[in-house]
C-alpha cells in the first residue's frame, strides 16, 4: 500500500473530519470571544478603574516613560506588557465558561431525549423449552 493510499485512508476517518471541523469552529468561535472580551467586557471595566486600557498596562524594560503608549514602548525597548495578558487571561476564562454552558446543555437534552428504560418482562420461553420441562416433569413423576 502507497503512502498516498495510507494518508488517503487516514485522512478520510471520521474522527479526522470531526476534528478538522472542531479546529475550524473553535478558532471561529475564539474571534466572536475576543471582540466580545476586547470590544463589550473590557471598555466597562476599564472605565470603572479610571478610563484605563488594559491593552496599554505594561512595565517599561528598557528605561522607557512610562507614560508612552504601548506600541511606543515596544519601539523603544523591551516591555512587560501585562495588561495584553490580562486581556487573553479573561478571554480564555470567557471561552471555558461558554463552553462549559454549551457542554451542560448538550448533556441535560442527551438526558432528556434518552427516556429511561423500562423494565421488560422476559421473553416466554421457546416451545423446545416448554416441552423439555413438561418431559422433565413427567419424568419425576
Amino acid at each position: 500500500m502507497g503512502i498516498m493510499q495510507e494518508f488517503k485512508q487516514f485522512a478520510m476517518r471520521g474522527n479526522v473530519i470531526d476534528l478538522a471541523v472542531g479546529v475550524i469552529i473553535g478558532a471561529a468561535f475564539s474571534k466572536i470571544v475576543d471582540s466580545l472580551v476586547q470590544d463589550i467586557i473590557m471598555p466597562p471595566i476599564g472605565k470603572l478603574l479610571g478610563g484605563l486600557d488594559f491593552a496599554n498596562y505594561y512595565f517599561p524594560l528598557n528605561n522607557q516613560d512610562p507614560a508612552l503608549p504601548l506600541l511606543e514602548a515596544k519601539k523603544l525597548g523591551a516591555v512587560l506588557a501585562y495588561g495584553n495578558f490580562l486581556t487573553i487571561l479573561l478571554n480564555f476564562v470567557i471561552l471555558a465558561f461558554v463552553i462549559f454552558q454549551m457542554v451542560r446543555l448538550v448533556h441535560k437534552a442527551r438526558q432528556r431525549l434518552e427516556e429511561p428504560s423500562k423494565p421488560t418482562e422476559p421473553a416466554p420461553p421457546a416451545e423446545d423449552v416448554l416441552l423439555l420441562r413438561e418431559i422433565r416433569d413427567a419424568l419425576k413423576k
